[in-house]
């Protein structure tokens, strides 16, 4: 099973653009729900993101990337 790491829809305010900053996960990495795997900087203001669930990570989305709420930025195979 496949799930979406996205950008939450509720991370900051407004509809301004985001840019991940670091992953904190290497690509194919395995990740435990709750890990930290990346960072999104708005506006000055540092995010995390976290996974969703455990499982390998695979990055859609590089580092310098801008991103917009809502948008896939990696998936987890559980």
């Amino acid at each position: 099973m496949t799930t979406d790491i996205r950008v939450p829809e509720d991370l900051w305010e407004g509809d301004t653009e985001g840019v991940i900053t670091a992953w904190l996960v290497d690509d194919g990495a395995e990740v435990a729900q709750g890990d930290l795997v990346a960072e999104v900087m708005v506006e000055k203001a540092q995010y995390e993101i976290e996974a969703p669930i455990s499982g390998r990570l695979g990055i859609a989305k590089p580092e310098d990337e801008v991103v917009a709420k809502g948008t896939v930025i990696a998936t987890v195979d559980a």
